[in-house]
């Protein structure tokens, strides 16, 4: 979402402030905009649109100086404009904010009682001038902490004022920053990645830190305006910017990349000698409950691992999203095992339904992909899912990288209430071995899918059909087609399809129907035949003994529904077992979504309205 990037030191800062955002340009965005410390005053320079737009500016009318704040700003309040981008400012004070701010239009009214004339439609604005009402009597440090006690709402905040040009503030209270260390520099950051180019020795600010930086020292004050000290890590992002290699879009890059992320996350999990590893703080003997939570493709995965868990490992889980999660709040009883699912550590409804958790005494267990976000360090225990920095807005390798720890987890967790013996146990993870093998052959199906694509690319609404684990997959395959492309996407259970979705069908209308020759073979290719009897153009994914088992019947205008008929294509996938399934049907639903969004012109790597990390509620 907004990103944040400040920079107080010795040398000009404009260029570096302007890489560093395009560091952060991944997660999503709409306007940019950076100020800068003169001599005498402060200098903004703002845009609507990419970055690239916000550098035409600087271009026609340049800014220099040694100490500056720049930010990628995602719309809350107010729509995308000049005048709504960030920095916003007043008379002595300019402000990057992540967050929304609750009360804003309270403070706004008090504020404008006192002269405060407002430019824009943000909550952000009200934070500037309050600092300012504040800074007449105080130092800049002060001012923002008696701000904050005003403010309600999530933030992450970089200050700098004319009243202090050697000082630059920052706070965080529901959204994550960073603070970088350099050679007679300091830095704030979003997150690590915007300050990889700046500074690999970082600190994680913790929730209601306020940090009073110079450029040369970095003073922590805890939520009670304590003195504390934060721990200062190496950073392991490398300062490079992420290369596409080659590759038109990310996500495509990401989507071939998904068989090394298979390996990378059995090498870590797996011992040589082929024994699970995972090093958990508990004993699946003891645990009486289980909850999952997590938001978008993190809810499908953990959705997925529901089947798994409840039909193999007979471990009951309830799966939550995570915005709805604690409002409910849900009975948990003392004990209970909560896993919560995120790419980037940082998800806000995810993080609040993870310290509801813990003060409802759960065992909290973090599947992330960023090893050092917030989640990680705040749960028990963490299991990494190693996919690597995942720059495509929408999901897919680190969808991939989850599915694989949750099919490790439910191998352990069948192993120790042995429901799967050591012989079952070697012949599951011999598959999970076999994989990356089998979707590298997978990828070379692409041109296939590519041509189904188009015509999907066609349409206004698309079904997903599926049952078993394959149903949330179709969940899946229908939100990646909507992100991406922008058409209308539904996924369905089959077997619900004639409780109200099948009055959709026609013959505009395709279905990709995710059915491989499993227990619910027989039933799911009934609901197919369902499909097809009433015009639905079906792209059938299934195996080749599925496709081989497979006769159509007869349509409504008494023709055969045969391969050479004019609503149904099929794919054909690699053999599967029930846990390898989900993993190698993931691969042609991400394809089909991707080359239909780029059959569309669509800009697939960051799609309007989307951020890649969602930190405000």
């Amino acid at each position: 979402m907004c990103g944040i990037v400040g920079i107080i030191g010795q040398k000009p800062v404009v260029n570096r402030l302007l890489q560093g955002l395009k560091r952060l340009e991944y997660r999503g965005y709409d306007s940019a905009g950076i100020a800068v410390l003169g001599d005498t005053s402060l200098e903004r320079r703002r845009s609507p649109g990419k970055i690239v737009e916000l550098e035409k500016v600087i271009k026609a009318d340049p800014i220099e100086g040694t100490s500056g704040i720049a930010h990628t700003r995602w719309a809350t309040h107010g729509r995308p404009s000049f005048c709504n981008a960030h920095p916003h400012s007043s008379h002595r004070v300019s402000v990057v904010h992540n967050g929304i701010i609750e009360n804003h239009s309270e403070l706004r009214a008090d504020l404008e009682k006192k002269g405060y004339i407002f430019q824009s439609e943000t909550d952000t604005e009200v934070i500037a001038h309050l600092i300012d009402s504040h800074l007449t009597e105080s130092t800049l440090l002060e001012a923002v902490q008696a701000s904050l006690q005003q403010l309600k709402g999530a933030y992450a905040l970089a200050v700098l004022s004319t009243e202090e040009k050697t000082k630059m503030v920052g706070a965080r209270l529901g959204s994550p920053l960073v603070v970088g260390y350099g050679q007679g520099e300091m830095y704030l950051g979003s997150d690590a990645i915007a300050l990889s180019h700046l500074s690999q020795k970082i600190s994680f600010l913790e929730e209601g830190d306020l940090v009073e930086i110079t450029r040369d020292s970095a003073t922590v004050f805890n939520k009670d305006f304590h003195k504390v000290e934060r721990p200062v890590i190496s950073s392991e992002i490398s300062s490079e910017v992420v290369d596409k290699e080659g590759y038109p879009h990310f996500m495509l890059k990401e989507i071939f990349e998904q068989p090394d992320v298979i390996r990378r996350s059995l090498q870590h999990y797996l011992t040589d000698s082929d024994q699970l590893d995972l090093n958990l703080p508990f004993n699946w003997a003891d645990v009486p409950k289980v909850t999952l939570v997590a938001c978008g493709t993190a809810y499908y995965a953990g959705f997925l691992a529901k089947h798994w868990f409840e039909r193999f490992a007979h471990v009951p889980i309830e799966v939550d999203i995570a915005s709805e999660f604690r409002y409910r709040q849900p009975p948990l009883p003392a004990g209970g095992l909560a896993i919560f699912l995120s790419q980037s550590g940082e998800t806000a409804d995810t993080l609040a339904a993870l310290r509801y958790a813990k003060e409802q005494k759960q065992i909290c267990l973090g599947i992330l992909n960023v090893e050092t976000s917030s989640i990680a360090r705040e749960v028990d225990h963490i299991l990494p899912i190693k996919a690597g920095a995942e720059i495509g807005v929408a999901s897919t390798k680190a969808f991939m990288g989850m599915v694989v720890v949750l099919a490790l987890l439910l191998l352990e967790a069948s192993r120790s209430k042995e429901k799967i013996g050591d012989t079952e146990l070697k012949q599951h993870l011999l598959s999970l071995r076999q994989l990356p093998s089998q979707l590298e052959s997978l990828l070379k199906i692409r041109g296939h899918l590519k041509t189904l694509a188009h015509q999907v690319a066609q349409a206004d609404d698309v079904l997903y059909l599926g049952r078993g684990t394959s149903y949330a997959l179709s969940l899946e395959g229908a939100l990646k087609l909507k992100e991406i492309s922008y058409i209308h996407a539904e996924g369905y259970a089959a077997g619900e399809m004639k409780h109200g979705p099948i009055a959709l069908i026609d013959n505009t209308v395709p279905i990709i129907a995710i059915v491989p020759k499993d227990e619910l073979y027989d039933k799911a290719i009934s609901n197919v035949e369902e499909a097809m009897a009433r015009d639905g153009q079906v792209i059938l994914l299934s195996d080749e003994k599925g496709h081989h088992d497979f006769s159509p019947g007869i349509g409504t205008n008494g023709s055969s529904l045969s391969d050479s008929s004019s609503n149904i294509e099929r794919v054909t996938l690699p053999e599967s077992t029930f846990l390898t399934s989900p993993l190698l049907y993931t691969v042609p639903i991400q394809l089909l979504a991707y080359e239909a969004a780029v059959a569309r012109g669509e800009d697939v790597d960051q799609p309007r309205n989307l951020a890649k990390s969602v930190t405000v509620e």
